[in-house]
């Protein structure tokens, strides 16, 4: 049951809600003005959701796990993971400004990079010395080429 509480969605949730609780609650005025947040949430919402669909495609193409804890039966290296080696985790950051952003919540910004380290403590290391381990040569290769983020 743990294990699949501590999934990365379970992460942006729960940073979402934190950063709606400030904007409700705890707003004291503050606001990043309307229209530009406004569009710039909006594009950034849009756009990790756009990330995260291409990496969900390219990874059932090559037909291998989405899910962090398990072990990748392929090496993934083309499509959208050619720009970024975690395209779904920067979804999910861009997800996340977009809202803080949308709503308004100014004090809920550092957030962002407190999901960003959780992230990386939590499921990129892991995920990456995983696949060290397994593909070796190849994911050297692919590591020296492309970035972790962007």
């Amino acid at each position: 049951m743990m294990k699949w509480i501590d999934m990365p969605p379970v992460w942006l949730l729960g940073a979402l809600c934190l950063a709606w609780v400030q904007k409700t609650h705890f707003g004291y005025g503050l606001g990043f003005g309307p229209v530009v947040a406004d569009l710039l949430g909006g594009l950034l919402v849009g756009g990790g959701i756009i990330l995260m669909a291409l990496a969900f495609y390219e990874m059932r193409r090559h037909r291998t796990t989405v899910i962090p804890h398990q072990e990748a039966d392929r090496l993934v290296t083309s499509g959208i993971f050619k720009r970024s080696r975690n395209p779904i985790y920067l979804g999910d950051s861009m997800i996340l400004l977009g809202m803080i952003l949308y709503w308004d919540a100014v004090l809920a910004l550092p957030l962002v990079p407190i999901f960003v380290w959780v992230i990386e403590r939590r499921f990129i290391t892991p995920e990456e010395d995983r696949l060290r381990r397994k593909f070796r040569a190849a994911f050297a290769r692919y590591e020296r080429d492309v970035r972790r983020w962007v």
